[in-house]
């Protein structure tokens, strides 16, 4: 199966290892090389501004998902090629899970857990 879209689900915080968010852009620059777009969770900050902002500046595609609640944060990514706006983040998972064909994991906190192990159990049991 060709990969069009990667998901990559990784944390809004940079960490606390500067070699992860070099490691973020360089995913993001080679997925731009490789012409497979980002889906990620939309965020300007941390890891995921990393692949994104690589992704973009290698002229990649992005896909930001985001609840209008984190919009409202102002944390959304302002220079997407796409942000899709949802009302939770059941259906950020689930908008997340449906637009890629494949699935990567980067550090972050328990959200970035939830979503990776949701999506490997969606692919376990066939729904993805």
């Amino acid at each position: 199966m060709e990969i069009t879209r990667l998901t990559v689900f990784c944390g809004s915080s940079p960490g606390t290892d500067p070699a992860h968010v070099d490691t973020a852009a360089a995913l993001g620059r080679e997925l731009a090389r490789r012409e497979i777009g980002l889906v990620y969770g939309g965020a300007h900050l941390g890891l995921m501004g990393a692949v994104a902002d690589a992704c973009l500046a290698a002229g990649g595609h992005v896909t930001g998902i985001m609840t209008s609640a984190l919009v409202e944060a102002e944390i959304a990514h302002t220079g997407l090629s796409e942000l899709v706006v949802v009302p939770t983040m059941h259906e950020r998972k689930s908008r997340m899970a449906d637009l890629g064909d494949g699935f990567a994991m980067m550090p972050g906190g328990f959200g970035t857990l939830d979503e990776f192990c949701e999506a490997v159990t969606w692919t376990q049991l066939g729904v993805h």
